[in-house]
Order: C-alpha cells, then sequence, then structure tokens
C-alpha cells in the first residue's frame, strides 16, 4: 500500500472528528466565524501559522527544504441554508446544513496538512493550504483571487477536490477541458400596479407579464442556441402576490443560466435583458433583469489531468479512476482559479445505494449522507499530488 494511504488511515479518526464537528455546526456563505476560528485553530495545533486574507479566507504554507514550484490545494467551507433530514447522531440543528459535502473537504484538506508536516522534507517547492468561503455564492474564489491568494509565493498550479454522492465509494472522476458549466445567477424583478381581481383594467398585471416573460425565456435555449451547444435556462424561483383576489404590484423571478462556452452565456443574458424589458413594455409594466452572481465555466488543464491522476492510480487502483471528455451542467466557483493558473478539478466518490441504503441520496438533498470512510483517501489524494 501507498505510504500516504498508510499515513492517512491511522489519522483516520482524527478526520471523523474534524468532519462531525463542522457538520453538526453549518454557516452559510461568506462569513463563517466559528468555522474559520476552528481550522485556523487545527492548523496552529499541526505547527502551522494560517492567515485570513479575507473575510473566512483562510491560507496555510508549508516549505521543503529543496526548491521547487508552488502547488494550492483548496477546500470549499460554507454550507447551504437548509433543514437536515437525515438521522446521523451529529446532524445540524441550525437550519442550515453541509448537503453538498464542504465539511468533507475540510476534513480532508485539515488531514493532508497533517500529512505534509509529517513527509515536510520530501517536499519540494511550496505547498499553499487554501479554506475557502462563500463557493454556493460564487463570491468566494473571487474574493481570495482578489486578496492575493495566488501571489506571495506565486502559484503554478492548483487542485481542488469535490465528493460526489452517489458515485462508487473512493472512484475517481476527472473531467478533460471545459468540464463544468459556467453559471450567472440572476433575478428578474417585474413591476404593474395593483388591483382588485374584479377589476383588472384598472391595473397593470405583474403576474401576467411575469409568465410572459417566463414562457419567451425558453425560447432562447430552443430557438436561438445551436443544438450541439450545451445551455439550460432555468427559473426556480417565482414569487408574487398575498391574496386570491388582489393584483399585486410586483413579482419576483430568480433563476440560472448555464452553458459550457463563456460567450453563450453572455449572449443568453443580454437576449433575456431584450426580452424582459420588450415583454414588460408590451403589457404597460416595466421588468428589471438583475444578475446575482456569476462564475465562468470551468477549465481543466489536461496535461495537469494526466499527470496528477496517475499519482492518483497509486492510491486507489487504476480502474478507480475515470478520465471523461464531456461536461456536465452543475457549477464551481474553483473555475475563477483555472483563469489564472493550471487547475484540475477531480470528483471522489462518497457512496452509492449499493453500497449502502443510506449513501447516493442526490447532492444538496436534505437527505444526502456521504460515506465518512473515503476522508482517508481524499487527505492522501491531496497529500500524495502536492
Amino acid at each position: 500500500m501507498n505510504k500516504f494511504m498508510e499515513q492517512a488511515r491511522l489519522i483516520q479518526e482524527d478526520m471523523l472528528v474534524y468532519r462531525r464537528t463542522l457538520h453538526s455546526h453549518p454557516e452559510v456563505g461568506a462569513d463563517l466565524p466559528k468555522t474559520k476560528t476552528y481550522v485556523m485553530d487545527k492548523l496552529r495545533e499541526f505547527g502551522y501559522e494560517p492567515k485570513e486574507i479575507c473575510e473566512s479566507g483562510i491560507v496555510a504554507i508549508i516549505e521543503g527544504n529543496k526548491p521547487g514550484k508552488t502547488f494550492l490545494l483548496r477546500a470549499d467551507m460554507d454550507a447551504l441554508p437548509m433543514k437536515e433530514a437525515t438521522t446521523c447522531d451529529f446532524k445540524a440543528t441550525n437550519g442550515c446544513m453541509h448537503s453538498c459535502g464542504h465539511d468533507m473537504h475540510t476534513a480532508m484538506l485539515l488531514g493532508a496538512a497533517k500529512l505534509l508536516k509529517q513527509n515536510q522534507d520530501q517536499i519540494e517547492g511550496t505547498i499553499k493550504l487554501v479554506f475557502q468561503p462563500d463557493e454556493e455564492g460564487f463570491t468566494g474564489a473571487k474574493k481570495m483571487i482578489q486578496a492575493g491568494v495566488l501571489e506571495n509565493p506565486k502559484v503554478d498550479a492548483a487542485l481542488a477536490m469535490h465528493v460526489h454522492s452517489g458515485t462508487p465509494s473512493n472512484t475517481i472522476l476527472c473531467g478533460l477541458g471545459t468540464s463544468i458549466a459556467g453559471c450567472n445567477r440572476f433575478r428578474i424583478v417585474v413591476r404593474g400596479a395593483g388591483c382588485h381581481g374584479a377589476m383588472p383594467e384598472t391595473g397593470i398585471d405583474p403576474i401576467n407579464i411575469a409568465a410572459h416573460i417566463y414562457l419567451s425565456l425558453q425560447e432562447i435555449i430552443s430557438r436561438e442556441i445551436a443544438a450541439l451547444q450545451p445551455a439550460v435556462v432555468t427559473i426556480g424561483k417565482f414569487v408574487g402576490g398575498d391574496a386570491p383576489n388582489i393584483i399585486p404590484e410586483e413579482v419576483i423571478m430568480e433563476g440560472t443560466i448555464r452553458s459550457l462556452d463563456k460567450e453563450i452565456g453572455a449572449f443568453i443574458f443580454n437576449r433575456m435583458n431584450d426580452i424582459v424589458i420588450a415583454t414588460a413594455k408590451m403589457f404597460r409594466g416595466e421588468a428589471q433583469l438583475i444578475e446575482l452572481s456569476s462564475v465562468p465555466p470551468l477549465i481543466n488543464d489536461n496535461h495537469l489531468a494526466y499527470e496528477i491522476t496517475n499519482y492518483m492510480k497509486d492510491l486507489v487502483g487504476e480502474q478507480s479512476v475515470i478520465l471523461f471528455e464531456s461536461g456536465g451542467m452543475g457549477s464551481e466557483d474553483f473555475a475563477s482559479y483555472s483563469y489564472e493558473v493550471p487547475s484540475l478539478y477531480i470528483m471522489l466518490g462518497a457512496g452509492s445505494k449499493q453500497e449502502n441504503p443510506l449513501f447516493g441520496a442526490p447532492m444538496h438533498s436534505e437527505k444526502v449522507v456521504f460515506n465518512e470512510a473515503i476522508l482517508a483517501t481524499g487527505a492522501a489524494i491531496h497529500a500524495y499530488s502536492a
């Protein structure tokens, strides 16, 4: 067995404690006071000098005796604003949940920090450990880059890993090239004039306007984007009115644009703006399209992908490393790093229903349960790859 894998298994119990502590106290967004304090205390305990370079953005550095390149390892720390419905005895009870596995990522990178200290004499160059806020809101990576995470010393390459529910445990999935979609989160505000439902002619109905906008937006995908270009527009929030017999003043819609091409994403947003304004005007109302946040498509560096997944085969075996060329339509804010330095983003299988009926629920599900046995594999992947 690979030495790093052996060492990682020896600290599996420690990582279980890290993971369950973080899981029980999830925090959302860019402000993660308890999470960042816990992570920084652990890093100091291991012998690091962690720095907070932006709100809840932590960097710790370890150098070897020999000169070499600087490699960045990134874990995200934020949770989601949803109530947990698992049967775990360490489940969260504060109305938030680590349903995307970021508690697993943080525990794995803490484990890797420990392994790197044990093997510091073998390091050639510098390794930057990055613990990042607000991946889910698509602001965390950008804020850390703006705060200089890629400088002092200058980063040569970066790696991030994400657990993947439904994929067999310890199976590694690695997309080549553009493998994850870019995403624009948007809000549409439709304004009319409220009135009684018995006399709609005395007002301007924003629900009617919003319904026409909703239907019209799908025409961009079906009639203005080539069938061979993956793109999707989704409205997941549609809110208007309080009473069944009153036409409201305003309707709010929120959703996402996803595409594997930056220019197509921009084209869709611009066409949406045209449709939103023109449709509202046609029905005597007003409407505005607002971009809330965005992340570009994620590009894996193929040279890095082939090199680093070869190291991963030493840990999990050749059959358990799968490289693929098609892209998925999920989004990930690690993409921002991939436009600055050669980057690699992989997924680590966190259990299927065939292994255990508790495993395999979708990511972001209130009932998702991850196989904690993969913590050792994740820590070993980070440390050995670096």
